[in-house]
């Protein structure tokens, strides 16, 4: 909206101000019935805290909700909850008010798709170590074939406060999603507590697990780990010779494991040994048989 101003530079002047609406439109360019969905309102000349009223309509005349709230920097988001019960078929749109303004308006139309339905969530292992290739699967109900979904995985915290890890774009088939991610452990396993440090606050030591979810549209599935805990487990390599650089054969070895765990075992005629399926972080070695050889520490990483 452009505004002339006519009168001269020279002097201070009072002018007037009509407030407007921009644009009032969905986030996307369909809704599902039984989930919720975003609505963005951008307006013109209304003051910080102005008040604004949403109301959800379908042109067979459902009611989809309501929404109160106030305009900051000229703008509104929130989201409005399509009924289970609304029929597939139908077009939704909302209306805005502007209280005190006298200013309305009308957003665009957007198709109702059926309800979402998500099942079968999971991984093809239980297990992960770095490089395994992993596939993610999922059976998708109610939205349309090719349509656009998110595979995001999340490193789970017992705290509930998650890492997100990676987002992998993919689309429906066959009412079907399948992906898949080679994992690579990326932390710093400096940061991983060690059993003893765990003991202080009165836990124990877990390995690291993941959990994914699928993001259609604005709408968010799976967060409850409904895919399932995938486990990490990682490995160490061990070689030792001696001080002429000659592999020291046969050597028996402890290892002391983030998780509080000990193993034991001997390295082979060439010095070395691999030890599979071990938490990642810091681990203490030793060879009880050699008596100038003290406790060491390491990471697998």
């Amino acid at each position: 909206m452009e505004t002339k101003l006519t009168k001269s530079t020279d002097k201070e002047h009072k002018i007037k101000l009509e407030s407007s609406i921009l644009h009032a439109i969905w986030s996307a360019n369909e809704v599902h019935a039984g989930s919720e969905a975003l609505i963005e309102v951008k307006t013109l000349f209304v003051g910080e805290g102005g008040k604004i009223k949403i109301t959800g309509k379908s042109e067979k005349g459902k009611k989809l909700g309501k929404l109160t709230g106030k305009v900051y920097g000229n703008g509104f988001s929130g989201k409005l909850t399509i009924p289970d019960k609304i029929k597939p078929g139908d077009k939704a749109y909302f209306k805005v008010k502007l209280s005190g303004l006298g200013v309305s308006a009308e957003s665009n139309r957007v198709p109702i798709r059926p309800k979402i339905e998500i099942s079968n969530m999971k991984w093809d292992k239980q297990e992960a170590r770095r490089g395994d290739i992993l596939k993610l699967s999922a059976d998708i109900e109610g939205v349309r074939d090719e349509a656009e979904v998110k595979v995001i995985i999340y490193e789970h915290d017992q705290d509930g406060n998650h890492d997100k890890i990676v987002e992998i774009p993919t689309n429906v088939k066959n009412k079907k999603i399948e992906v898949e991610w080679e994992y690579e452990y990326h932390e710093d396993t400096d940061e991983i507590p060690s059993q003893e440090e765990m003991k202080k606050y009165g836990k124990n030591y877990n390995p690291p697990e993941y959990f994914f979810t699928l993001k259609i549209d604005d709408q968010e599935y799976g967060k409850e780990q409904e895919s399932g805990l995938l486990l990490f487990k990682d490995w160490v390599e061990i070689y030792l010779d001696d001080e002429t650089g000659k592999p020291m054969a046969d050597e028996k070895y402890e290892l002391h494991l983030p998780d509080g765990s000990k193993r034991e075992g001997t390295l082979n005629s060439d010095g070395y040994a691999r030890e599979e399926g071990i938490p990642p972080g810091e681990i203490a070695f030793e060879f009880p048989d050699l008596e100038d050889f003290s406790l060491y520490n390491t990471d697998n990483d």
